[in-house]
C-alpha cells in the first residue's frame, strides 16, 4: 500500500539525515523532494503545493529539541498535515432509520458489488445489525449474481427483480419488503458505467430523491489516482454524498486518491476495503493511514483485527493447553484459521512497524499456509490431538493425502515442537505469555 510514496518520503527526510538543526536551506530541499514525491503519486499539484507550503512553514519556526532530531521533528509535521489531509479524524457513520437506507455509488469496475456484501458484513458481525442487500443494478445481470453469492456467502438476505427494469421501483419495494421482514438496514447497489453519462447520473439521483438515504457512500478505485478525485467532484456536484469508500487498497495504490480526495470534496473517507474476502473492509483512520504511508506500521488496527477474531475464553484455554505442554496439530489449525480471517498477510505484516520494508519485494500469497492445512487435513482426529504419536509410517501416510514429500512433513514436525517449545518457554516468563484479544 502507498509503497512508491513512501519510499519517496523516507528519502526525502535524508536531507536532514546528520544535521544538527533545521535551517530554511535544508528545509526547502526535503519540501522540494516531498513536494516531487507527492506530484508521483498523483496528487494535484495545487494541493501538493499548499501541503508542502504549510510544512515549510510550520518546520521553519519548529525549535528542535535534544531527544529529537530534525529527521524526526520533519516526520512528526509531515505526519500531522497527511492526518489533516486526508480527513483529521474518523468520521461518523450513520445506520439510524426504520430501516436506514444506504445508498451506493460508482463507476463501473470501482468494487461496488463487492464493497456492498463487505458493508453487509460488517454491519452483520461489527454492528449487531440485520441488513438487506438489493441488487438495483438493472443492466448487468452479472451483478445481480455476484451480489446474490455474496449474500449466501456471508448469510444476508437480498432483494432483486431481475424482470423489472425500473431501478427506483425496486428501491421502493425492497424497503418495503426490509419493513416486512424486520430488516433495520438496507443496501442499494446501484448500477455504474465505464465512463460518467446523464443517465447513470439521472438514475442514481431519482433513487436517492426516493429513498432519503442515510448515507451515500461513493466507491472509488484507488488505483485510479486524480481521475478517481475527478469523478468523485462529478458525483459529488449530483449526488452531495455524505462519504468515500476507497477499494482495492492492497493492488498498486499510488496514493493520490486517498490524499487528494478529501481535500477536493470535502466529504471524509469512511471505509477502505483490499482484497476479495468478506472480512477485509475497515473504518478509515486517517492518522493511522498517515502512519502506515511514513513506514510507521499501524499497530492499533493490528491489535483490533486480532481482538476482532480471537475469543479471550478461547484463548486463556489455549494458553493453559501451551503451559502444559499439550498445544496440539488441531489448535495450530484453529490459530491459522483465525489469522486469515484478519486480512491479507503481507498487508497484516506491513502494520507491524519496520516489517513492510522489510517484505515490499517479497511475495507472500494468502494460500501460503495450504501446504500446512493440507498435511493438518490428511491427519486422523487422534494424530491431530496427539502430535507424538506420528511414527515414520503415519507420517508417509500423511505425505500422500496431501500431496507432499515426506521431507516436508518431517521439516513441519520439526518446526510444529520448536514452535511449542517456544511458545511453552514465552509462557514461563515472569509477565507471562499474551494472546490476541487477552486482558492482563
Amino acid at each position: 500500500m502507498f509503497q512508491n510514496l513512501s519510499e519517496k518520503l523516507e528519502s526525502a527526510f535524508k536531507n536532514l539525515k546528520g544535521e544538527a538543526r533545521i535551517n530554511e536551506l535544508n528545509i526547502a530541499n526535503t519540501v522540494k523532494d516531498i513536494r516531487r514525491a507527492l506530484l508521483d503519486a498523483d496528487v494535484n499539484f495545487k494541493i501538493a503545493k499548499e501541503f508542502t507550503d504549510k510544512v515549510k512553514e510550520k518546520a521553519v519556526g519548529s525549535k528542535v529539541l535534544n531527544a529529537i532530531s530534525p529527521g524526526q521533528l520533519m516526520v512528526k509535521i509531515v505526519q500531522d498535515e497527511l492526518t489533516e489531509l486526508m480527513g483529521g479524524q474518523e468520521a461518523a457513520f450513520e445506520v439510524e432509520g426504520r430501516p436506514a437506507v444506504i445508498l451506493i455509488a460508482g463507476l463501473q469496475g470501482s468494487g461496488k458489488t463487492t464493497f456492498t456484501g463487505k458493508l453487509a458484513n460488517y454491519l452483520k458481525t461489527k454492528k449487531g445489525k440485520s441488513p438487506l442487500v438489493v441488487a438495483a443494478d438493472i443492466y448487468r445481470p452479472a451483478a445481480i449474481d455476484q451480489l446474490t453469492v455474496l449474500a449466501e456467502q456471508i448469510g444476508v438476505s437480498i432483494y432483486s427483480e431481475r424482470e423489472n427494469k425500473d431501478a427506483v421501483a425496486i428501491a421502493l419495494n425492497a424497503i418495503k419488503e426490509a419493513k416486512a421482514t424486520n430488516k433495520n438496514v438496507v443496501i442499494i447497489d446501484t448500477a455504474g458505467r465505464l465512463a460518467i453519462d446523464e443517465l447513470m447520473m439521472n438514475e442514481v439521483a431519482n433513487i436517492k430523491a426516493a429513498v432519503n438515504p442515510s448515507e451515500i457512500l461513493f466507491v472509488v478505485d484507488s488505483m485510479t489516482g486524480q481521475d478517481a478525485v475527478n469523478t468523485a467532484k462529478a458525483f459529488n456536484d449530483r449526488l452531495d454524498f455524505t462519504g468515500v469508500v476507497l477499494t482495492k487498497l492492497d493492488g498498486d495504490t499510488r496514493g493520490g486518491a486517498a490524499l487528494s480526495i478529501k481535500y477536493t470534496v470535502d466529504k471524509p473517507i469512511k471505509f477502505v476495503s483490499s482484497g476479495e474476502k468478506m472480512e477485509t473492509l475497515d473504518v478509515f483512520y486517517p492518522e493511522r493511514m498517515a502512519q502506515r504511508i511514513l513506514g510507521m506500521g499501524d499497530i492499533t488496527t493490528l491489535v483490533e483485527k486480532a481482538q476482532a477474531q480471537f475469543d479471550e475464553a478461547e484463548a486463556k484455554k489455549l494458553e493453559k493447553k501451551i503451559r502444559k505442554n499439550q498445544f496440539d496439530f488441531q489448535d495450530f489449525l484453529d490459530q491459522l484459521q483465525q489469522i486469515k480471517k484478519m486480512g491479507n498477510l503481507k498487508d497484516l505484516m506491513g502494520m507491524i512497524p519496520g516489517v513492510g520494508k522489510a517484505v515490499k519485494d517479497i511475495d507472500i500469497k494468502d494460500d501460503a499456509f495450504k501446504g500446512i492445512e493440507a498435511m493438518i487435513s490428511s491427519m486422523t482426529p487422534y494424530e491431530r490431538a496427539n502430535p507424538d504419536s506420528l511414527t515414520p509410517s503415519r507420517r508417509a501416510r500423511i505425505a500422500k493425502g496431501a500431496g507432499k514429500d515426506l521431507q516436508e512433513v518431517n521439516a513441519f514436525m520439526k518446526q510444529f515442537e520448536q514452535m511449542k517449545q517456544m511458545m511453552k518457554m514465552m509462557n514461563n516468563m515472569p509477565m507471562g505469555g499474551r494472546f490476541p484479544g487477552m486482558r492482563r
